[in-house]
């Protein structure tokens, strides 16, 4: 993992990398450690990466002595019973039969419903599929091994500035099996599937969600770009869910897809309850301070995760032989504005609701942004 966090140059997640567990006696919290790696603590968190007793109770702001009323419930009971990486056999693709012939099902593909698409000769209308599949399976690996493990690790060495219950905690190992399986199957599906069919993937360099994600980073204090990661971990791994249960089980797909696909459902529906306790854990540990502007960076994060990858759809276009009239003509009526903002809204309305039983809408400016983006 720390081969991967070593790629980006001034790591916003240092403030809370495991390794500084190992740090010298008399440094081992949050603020003494982010010194000593040169990062900044979880702002407004205090020194609370131990912190916290281990009975349920979250620890209060550090402030004003408030304590939440949170207990946590593991969802992750009969984890060794049910999750894909100790039940699922490994998925793989058999010649596809008639009555199962694709990759991804069209109604799912949103280019693929615009008539200069669908009026594609039969090769190239699959091609737009698999493309369709390739985009998702290396969003799912890049997601869980750039973004949430790094997250999951620092909750299980308990670096993330958060008092939590030991069985948070040990759960949070659960989350890294769980997503590095999902990194692998993944992968793993997409080699299969380009050996099958001989169709390259045709995939940016950097997955968008984690260039947005870097982008608002960057804009924020340094002291602020930790809590920004956490959020997003626990935006994407609330959203993620609402996103897979999209896809419906359809005859037509080949059956390692459709298998994946439903392993990855049922791994990501625990998450969700995880993350949903996680985010009152969380701010319970920020002082008013940090909470406003928590609450105020989560649009842009759910924006972040949600909104399409034009850029990437659009090379794809072209490569098909379309004209970039044609092009942006296909990009402006799929992507039409208020399309992308109700699918956004209905997607997140689970998410945003976490949110609003914090009463973060009380705040007027908060409730603003919000609105701004399409979310209320």
């Amino acid at each position: 993992m720390c081969g991967i966090v070593g790629l980006f140059v001034g790591c916003s997640a240092l403030a809370y990398c495991p390794r500084k567990a190992l740090a010298p006696a008399g440094t081992a919290t949050v603020a003494g450690a982010a010194a000593v790696a040169g990062a900044e603590p979880v702002a407004g968190s205090g020194q609370l990466a131990d912190a916290g007793p281990a009975s349920g109770t979250a620890p209060g702001d550090g402030t004003d002595g408030e304590q939440a009323d949170v207990s946590y419930s593991s969802p992750f009971g009969r984890w060794s019973e049910r999750a894909t990486v100790r039940r699922s056999p490994r998925r793989e693709l058999s010649a596809p039969s008639s009555d199962a012939s694709r990759f991804f099902s069209p109604e799912l593909v949103p280019v693929a419903r615009h008539p200069l698409i669908a009026e594609l000769r039969p090769e190239l209308f699959d091609t737009v599929l698999v493309q369709h599949l390739y985009r998702y399976l290396d969003f799912t690996a890049k997601l869980e091994t750039l973004v949430v493990n790094r997250t999951a690790l620092g909750i299980a060495q308990g670096s993330v500035g958060v008092g939590l219950p030991e069985e948070m905690r040990f759960d949070a190992y659960k989350i890294y099996c769980d997503e590095a399986y999902h990194a692998l199957f993944s992968v793993d599906l997409m080699r299969q599937v380009r050996d099958t069919t001989g169709i390259a993937p045709v995939l940016p360099e950097q997955p968008y969600f984690l260039r947005r994600l870097q982008e608002i980073q960057q804009e924020l204090p340094s002291h602020t770009r930790a809590l920004a990661e956490l959020l997003f971990v626990t935006v994407s791994e609330t959203l993620i869910s609402a996103s897979l249960a999209e896809l419906p089980v359809d005859s037509e797909i080949v059956p390692a897809v459709r298998e994946t696909i439903r392993d990855h459902a049922a791994d990501e529906g625990r998450h969700h309850v995880y993350f949903a306790a996680f985010l009152r854990y969380l701010w319970a540990a920020l002082d008013p301070a940090a909470r406003r502007e928590a609450a105020l960076l989560v649009p842009r994060l759910i924006a972040a995760f949600l909104q399409p990858d034009t850029d990437a759809v659009r090379a794809e276009l072209l490569g098909y032989g379309l004209t970039r009239d044609d092009a942006e003509q296909v990009l402006a009526e799929v992507y039409d504005e208020k399309i992308v903002a109700a699918h956004t809204r209905a997607t997140a309305k689970r998410t945003v609701s976490y949110f609003v039983a914090l009463d973060v809408l009380d705040d007027p400016m908060v409730e603003h942004e919000f609105r701004a983006h399409g979310l209320l």
